[in-house]
């Protein structure tokens, strides 16, 4: 108790100080602060005006074949991106990927589907309690690319981009 008072002292000193400083160079001024008693105060812990940034990883799944994952990296609006690189034609991969994401709780709306030739993919976007996701993937022939990116909540811009 006693070190909080000689805190609240020196706190209202300082203030005290502050308020005795005169805008004119030429003109002198003083105060001065007398305390008696006991000074009490309840002090709250401090908060950040942003909420705790959301542990995102956990809700994107790792395609089965993955055989490199690149990532997460931070992408706007508190978002992540992650990179797959899978063993697996595109409409296998997607397809499987879309079961994936399913048994993680996503909700997934099919955006785009392309297929034929051997190559092909899709965009998957969802949403899973708060968060929302875009998932594209594609490539050709046995391999296809996956860029998963999730974000707390839908951005203005669900622009994910592409793994260079």
């Amino acid at each position: 108790m006693g070190n909080k008072s000689f805190v609240w002292v020196a706190l209202l000193s300082l203030a005290a100080a502050a308020c005795s400083s005169s805008p004119n160079s030429g003109t002198a001024t003083s105060a001065s602060a007398t305390t008696s008693g006991t000074i009490t105060a309840s002090v709250s812990q401090a908060t950040t005006t942003s909420a705790a940034k959301t542990d995102l990883r956990p809700l994107i799944p790792t395609p089965s074949n993955t055989t490199r994952t690149d990532g997460p990296d931070p992408v706007h609006d508190d978002g992540i991106r992650l990179h797959f690189l899978v063993n697996g034609s595109p409409a296998d991969v997607m397809d499987g990927y879309k079961s994936a994401l399913q048994s993680k709780s996503w909700t997934v709306t099919v955006q785009s589907s392309t297929g034929g030739g051997g190559g092909g993919g899709a965009t998957y976007t969802g949403t899973n309690a708060g968060a929302y996701g875009v998932f594209s993937g594609g490539g050709y022939g046995g391999t296809t690319d996956v860029d998963a990116c999730v974000w707390p909540v839908q951005p203005a811009n669900p622009n994910c981009g592409h793994h260079g």
